[in-house]
């Protein structure tokens, strides 16, 4: 059976559009594009990805990780941030200069990724992958 549609973006609201898609081109590579007088909505083609889409919300809230009863976490995004322990700690100290946040980082022999929020609060994951996507 042929699929419905293909998929194009995955969006998020945000205070700032592209002040966080130039966290994420810092975080996964990729370079943000708008339009001039355009800059609440900015896209962020990701290489060999999916694209990712930022757009203005006026009274922004971000989520309330890990709470589910109020303003949840939606969705997150799981980032491969290596194979061994040594790269996951790289990523988490270059994703912390770029303004993320911790939300737990504990347990992480167990789960193999530790929790971060974003410069506008949404979770992201980077996780430790001993056999990363081709």
């Amino acid at each position: 059976m042929p699929p419905i549609a293909r998929f194009r973006n995955v969006v998020l609201d945000c205070p700032d559009p592209r002040a966080l898609a130039e966290f994420y081109a810092a975080v996964v590579g990729g370079a943000p594009e708008w339009e001039e007088g355009e800059e609440d909505w900015v896209v962020l083609q990701v290489p060999g990805g999916p694209r990712l889409g930022f757009q203005e919300v006026a009274g922004y809230t971000p989520p309330e990780w890990p709470r589910s009863d109020r303003n949840g976490q939606q969705f997150h995004i799981d980032l491969d941030a290596g194979s061994t322990w040594a790269e996951v700690d790289a990523a988490h100290e270059r994703v912390l200069a770029l303004g993320a946040r911790p939300l737990n980082l504990e347990d992480r022999e167990k789960k193999d990724f530790q929790v971060y929020a974003d410069p506008a609060g949404h979770p992201f994951c980077l996780c430790r992958i001993e056999k990363p996507l081709a």
